[in-house]
């Protein structure tokens, strides 16, 4: 039988010294526990938007913004996910009890998910706002199989795509039919006027924030829904077949990688001139998960390389000595945290474990740098977070969402070639909890696909 690589190997892009990994497994999990402490409002499982507020009431009253809510909420189904992975019987339990309150409080919140619903404060009123619910409420459908995460994820893609008949809008979709020659494809930004809406015009923003998020959405409902439905009917309906998300998937992603992307750097949109080039770590993050989710259905290589390269230019344009950017301003600091849930794809989906490195030496500074009394980090790692200092959760959420990703673990320099037992049978799982094979012979294990597994308890690289 062949070896199996536990412990992941790194290999260095621009090449880092060896560094001290002054964090554990046990710190990692109580990351996340202080930013929980500190941000959820436990009454309403939402989250609050500053570490002073003493409930998130609403917009204008402590919640965070609709849109993060769901990057936080991603986080509370990661931490399910590691717990499975790591197979702690006390952590699934827990966080699985926690995960269900939030997506409870989340729904309770926003007009019980009625993607319909455009009031300002507690309501839906942009696109990416919403998709970023899409992509959210998708996976949590692939680690819990509730069959109404499904439901709404489904419904609110459509919503975005076709527009609603109850507001009034035309959807999302810049469709070539409908708009021609430079003004036509990808993914429009808003409607407006939000009460009274218009039917969209040439030139109208096309956003990398929705684009690249719906390619995301697009993949992952293909890789769940039934692979047996028929096409549905009528102008506004509420899911697709599996094949319609991937030929969207497909469309919108060239449409967004030949206009808004150059050698890995993602500008920020397009109006109706050429690309506006502003580095955002979120945009380069949706890039990243929409090319590795395109690379992991159709196997093209292309796809991986375009991952490889935005994820390089993060690294070595973007941030300095490799520890990646903050932005302070409106609702920014949640970015780290998405490019956390999409570089996770890469190093450990898509094999690229050379990018384990740049983590571990961010989240050794930002440990470092936390404010211990309260546990949290103001999302600069390089500085110190002072116990009485205002924290935005948007840039504490970057710290616990990248040791909620990559744990210790896997950070480790050296790589441990074991030989795996002949005799022993044990079950397989992906990392994102999914059971692979109750009780895996050898020769099970020889033909996995690549990517990386749970073995045994321990996790293995297939190249």
């Amino acid at each position: 039988m062949r070896n199996l690589f536990c412990g992941l190997a790194l290999a260095c892009v621009g090449c880092l010294s060896a560094q001290t990994i002054s964090y554990t497994d046990a710190d990692e999990w109580k990351a996340y526990d202080d930013f929980n402490r500190v941000f959820l409002d436990t009454k309403k499982n939402i989250y609050r938007d500053y570490s002073d507020r003493p409930s998130a009431v609403d917009r204008w009253g402590g919640a965070a913004a609709i849109w993060c809510q769901a990057i936080y909420y991603d986080m509370a189904v990661n931490a399910y996910r590691r717990a499975l992975q790591e197979n702690d019987a006390t952590r699934i339990t827990k966080y699985r009890i926690q995960a269900t309150r939030i997506y409870s409080g989340e729904k309770t919140q926003y007009c019980n998910f009625d993607f319909d619903n455009n009031n300002t404060n507690t309501g839906w009123f942009v696109y990416d706002d919403i998709m970023w619910w899409t992509c959210a409420l998708a996976r949590a459908y692939e680690v819990f199989g509730t069959s109404a995460y499904l439901a709404y994820s489904e419904k609110s893609f459509c919503r975005v795509w076709y527009g609603s008949k109850k507001v009034g809008d035309d959807g999302s979709y810049a469709d070539p039919a409908r708009f021609s020659g430079k003004y036509g494809g990808g993914m429009f930004w808003e409607w407006q006027p939000i009460d009274k809406p218009k039917a969209h015009q040439p030139g109208d923003f096309r956003s990398a924030c929705i684009n690249f998020p719906t390619v995301i959405a697009a993949c992952t409902l293909y890789n769940i829904v039934p692979d047996d439905r028929s096409s549905p009917t009528g102008d506004y309906p509420t899911r697709q077949t599996k094949a319609w998300y991937l030929e969207k998937a497909i469309e919108v992603y060239d449409w967004a990688n030949t206009t808004l992307v150059q050698s890995g750097r993602v500008a920020d949109g397009i109006h109706g001139g050429g690309p506006e080039w502003k580095d955002h770590l979120y945009n380069q993050a949706t890039y990243i998960g929409a090319s590795c989710l395109l690379y992991k259905i159709t196997g093209e290589s292309k796809y991986l390389t375009n991952a490889r390269r935005a994820a390089d230019y993060v690294f070595t344009t973007m941030s300095s000595g490799y520890i990646l950017p903050l932005e302070t301003g409106v609702e920014q600091g949640i970015y780290c945290a998405i490019f956390a849930q999409y570089l996770h794809m890469l190093a450990y989906d898509c094999g690229q474990t050379r990018y384990l490195s740049y983590v571990k030496r961010n989240i050794e500074r930002g440990w470092t740098n936390r404010d211990a009394e309260r546990g949290i980090s103001n999302g600069k790692f390089t500085g110190k977070t002072s116990s009485d200092e205002r924290v935005e959760s948007y840039t504490a959420s970057g710290l616990p969402a990248l040791m909620l990703m990559f744990p210790v673990g896997d950070s480790q320099d050296a790589v441990d070639e074991v030989q795996t037992d002949d005799e022993a049978l044990h079950p397989v799982y992906r990392l994102d909890g999914r059971l692979v094979y109750a009780s895996a012979t050898p020769a099970q294990v020889d033909g996995l696909a690549r990517g990386t597994y749970i073995y045994d308890r321990r996790k293995f690289l297939v190249r």
